[in-house]
């Protein structure tokens, strides 16, 4: 059926309705008058307090959580432009993309837990709080594997959130998600949590997922998911589509776990038990004389590994952890990585349709090391003017064109500073610092000081000034 805009839908109503009252030959019966308006529905008022009170928990949720969360602005090289400018044969300035991200204070004393997507490639991190301030922020560490990472500000007296047991979540119960969607910090959205243990996305390495239908856009990424309570429950992490309602994070006891080792060793370590394993079908369990969530099939076993040292073999089903039963392989890792490297656990196995006890000392899962970011690779930030630089080397200064001197390269500039409106960009190097000639780090350092600059600028072929103040 073809549908009239608006406007032609009424002008027609107007048009046939008195065609239609000239068209009735016989006078209407009585009974036939046109029947009183009905009276509007009015909810309950029980009905309506019930409404107010979960209206009023949402807004006790966004007040206590909203202080704990930042947004996180980064800037990063801009790989794409690269590309574009090699393939067109352009000699530009190196291209620079910005992106913005969330994040939560975990201490008091400014350390902040986010994804590790959001900083990944950082050339520079800086932290924007509720109350307008804007903050340097340096990497502390990251765990590629859970995507997660802790930054942390030079601050004290920070409002740390609370989290919660995600273990004791309930999945339907509400949750209220804050942070920068689209950049549009301190947004609030509602739902339900709609699942847990949700894995195989093939997105992280370890993958146990809180899901929720709260709304989540690029930009949500490390922010918190909360109850009712205004306790963290997870850090958004990711969205299946957007608009589509379906929204990832990982589950506060994991996440909380990887941000405290991070803040005392600057990594994660995960205790391992070296087994390969797979979810026990159907037929594998028919096969097997076992029921299908009878445990975790182990298919292989690392040599000189915990599980070899227990006596473990192909063919072993893993039915508990530490007295939790594990149907599994998600419930398998989760319980393991749980318990501490170093710990003796108890694990409960079935074998020949047997069931068999053994202890097992955990040790640490083989990892390779995360490589540094740019932004942990940088100099010194010069003093409140947002930008780091190092001493040139010998062969970039002949590439350049410049005196074989150590003279300051600029390596990043943070969104919003001093250096940032001055025009200046990483690759620029400093020829010039308050009338100093061909100047040092050093002395670039001491004239910053105060709090302002005037330099000289050599980009590419030009020269130019530029001037800075805090």
């Amino acid at each position: 059926m073809h549908r009239f805009p608006v406007r032609h839908r009424l002008a027609l109503a107007l048009l046939v309705g008195p065609l239609a009252t000239f068209s009735v030959l016989a006078p209407a019966p009585a009974l036939a008058q046109n029947a009183p308006a009905a009276a509007p529905a009015v909810a309950a008022p029980g009905a309506v307090a019930e409404a107010r009170k979960l209206s009023d928990a949402f807004v006790a949720v966004a007040e206590r959580v909203s202080p704990s969360v930042v947004q996180i602005d980064v800037t990063a090289r801009d790989e794409s432009a690269d590309q574009i400018s090699r393939f067109f044969g352009r000699n530009q300035d190196t291209p620079i993309a910005r992106g913005t991200g969330s994040g939560v204070v975990f201490t008091a004393d400014g350390a902040i837990l986010t994804n590790n997507h959001v900083i990944d490639h950082a050339l520079s991190i800086n932290v924007r709080f509720r109350d307008g301030r804007l903050l340097p922020a340096k990497l502390l560490g990251r765990d590629p594997a859970t995507d997660l990472a802790v930054v942390k500000v030079d601050a004290t007296g920070l409002p740390p959130a609370k989290f919660a047991d995600s273990d004791a979540a309930r999945v339907g119960e509400w949750t209220v998600a804050i942070g920068s969607p689209f950049g549009l910090g301190y947004t609030v959205t509602t739902g339900v949590l709609s699942a847990k243990g949700r894995g195989g996305l093939g997105m992280n390495q370890i993958e146990d997922y809180l899901q929720t239908d709260a709304s989540i856009n690029p930009g949500n990424s490390g922010g918190p998911l909360c109850d009712l309570d205004g306790r963290v429950l997870g850090i958004n992490t990711m969205i299946v589509g957007r608009g589509a309602g379906i929204g990832f994070a990982v589950p506060s006891n994991l996440a909380r776990r990887a941000a405290e080792q991070i803040l005392k060793k600057g990594r994660v370590e995960r205790s391992w038990i070296g087994v390969g394993i797979q979810d026990l079908t159907p037929e594998l369990a028919s096969a097997m004389k076992v029921d299908a969530r009878a445990g975790v099939l182990v298919n292989s076993i690392t040599d000189g590994g915990p599980a070899q040292k227990a006596n473990i073999r192909p063919g072993d089903i893993i039915a508990a952890v530490g007295g939790k039963k594990v149907t599994d392989g998600r419930e398998l890792v989760r319980e393991v990585i749980a318990h501490d490297v170093g710990q003796s656990v108890q694990l409960e196995i079935i074998r020949d349709g047997k069931k068999y006890g053994t202890n097992m000392l955990l040790t640490a899962r083989p990892e390779s090391t995360v490589p540094p970011l740019p932004v942990q690779q940088q100099g010194v930030p010069q003093a409140g003017l947002g930008l780091s630089v190092r001493d040139v080397t010998p062969q970039q200064a002949s590439q350049l064109g410049l005196p074989p001197k150590p003279l300051p390269i600029i390596t990043s500039i943070s969104p919003g500073s001093a250096a940032d409106r001055a025009g200046l960009k990483t690759g620029d190097v400093i020829v010039e610092a308050d009338g100093v000639q061909e100047p040092t780090s050093n002395q670039l350092a001491e004239a910053a000081k105060d709090g302002q600059l005037l330099v000289r600028v050599r980009r590419r072929d030009a020269s130019f000034y530029a001037a800075m103040k805090k």
